[in-house]
């Protein structure tokens, strides 16, 4: 007769396949077998304390490769420009945006426009996102273009858009003489020993701030142990606690989440702990639980959406239910 496997035995299984030769199975914790469920992620990297307590493909590439990881670029260009604040490149949050850009007064709200308004998207610019995104990166030049619609003041309503991040990296490598790329090797592939190939650039050559910069899960994990660790890591300081403690301030509120929304990080709590996030199309996270130790880094298929109602959806489940597993121990 034929042998039936239960769900949770076909899972363990694949699990086993994927552990390197002669390495002794063990079973997956229960909310491994979540995330081995669900078809659109790809790998999940699980660390605490600074050490990997679980890390595993279940699909797609290998956990050391880099892959995109869409707008938690958002996130790792928010801590660049804290940086950037700390190396005095940058003078602070305060700081106008047009000068920095080398441009001439508006004669209306952009002459406002400063670096935190950019930080939090509260631009009170037309969102390039969306429906809009398509349209934004066939323009000539994706700086003008996402300046060149005001919606609003500066320091208003969140308006999610990648536009603005965009603005920022313009400014921040115009500031630094020096590229995204560049800047994101120097002050974190290289401290934190972690790959950062190059990624797309728009049509006057400036890297995409805000999107489609690759990471593998495990570099992603170990950003997140660094911000645990206070800005550090291995003894080396990277950038500020004061800076992490800023980004980490409610600034605004997402309408689609309803997370608040410090500097690049999303805020919100999982198992009753403070947490924040990094998020990107398709479902990529970087998430950090301070209270319990926890860097938890999740990649998936970029190709696919992932709403809060589907794919995020699932994924903000599976880490409540890590958080629930880690609080227990």
């Amino acid at each position: 007769m034929p042998v039936i496997l239960s769900r949770r035995a076909m899972l363990q299984g694949a699990a086993a396949a994927l552990l390197p030769v002669g390495a002794a199975a063990q079973p997956m914790p229960d909310w491994a077998e979540t995330a081995a469920g669900l078809e659109q992620l790809h790998a999940l990297v699980v660390n605490r304390g600074g050490s990997q307590l679980f890390g595993r493909a279940f699909r797609g590439p290998p956990l050391d490769r880099p892959v995109n990881v869409k707008s938690v670029s958002k996130t790792i260009l928010a801590l660049l420009t804290g940086i950037a604040i700390d190396k005095g490149i940058l003078t602070g949050t305060d700081q106008l945006v047009l000068p920095l850009l080398g441009r001439s007064p508006t004669g209306d709200a952009r002459n406002g426009l400063t670096v935190g308004h950019l930080l939090s998207m509260q631009t009170g610019l037309a969102s390039t996102s969306g429906a809009n995104y398509g349209a934004w990166v066939a323009s000539r030049d994706w700086v003008e273009a996402a300046l060149s619609e005001p919606e609003g003041q500066p320091g208003g309503r969140f308006i999610y858009s990648t536009g603005g991040w965009h603005v920022l990296g313009a400014a921040l490598s115009r500031a630094s003489g020096e590229s995204l790329l560049a800047l994101a090797r120097e002050w974190l592939g290289e401290p934190l020993d972690i790959r950062i190939p190059p990624w797309v650039q728009d049509p006057q050559g400036r890297y995409l701030g805000g999107n489609e910069m690759a990471l593998s899960p495990l570099a992603l994990a170990r950003i997140g142990d660094m911000v645990l660790a206070g800005g550090q890591i291995d003894g080396r300081r990277v950038v500020s606690t004061a800076w992490l403690q800023t980004s980490w301030q409610s600034r605004a509120r997402s309408p689609f989440s309803g997370d608040q929304y410090g500097y690049g990080w999303f805020l919100t709590r999982f198992a009753g702990h403070q947490a924040a996030y990094a998020r990107g199309y398709g479902g990529q996270m970087l998430v950090v639980i301070p209270d319990l130790g926890a860097s938890i880094a999740i990649t998936s298929d970029p190709t696919e959406p992932a709403r809060s109602e589907g794919h995020f959806g699932d994924l903000r489940t599976l880490v409540q239910e890590i958080a629930a597993g880690l609080k227990r121990e």
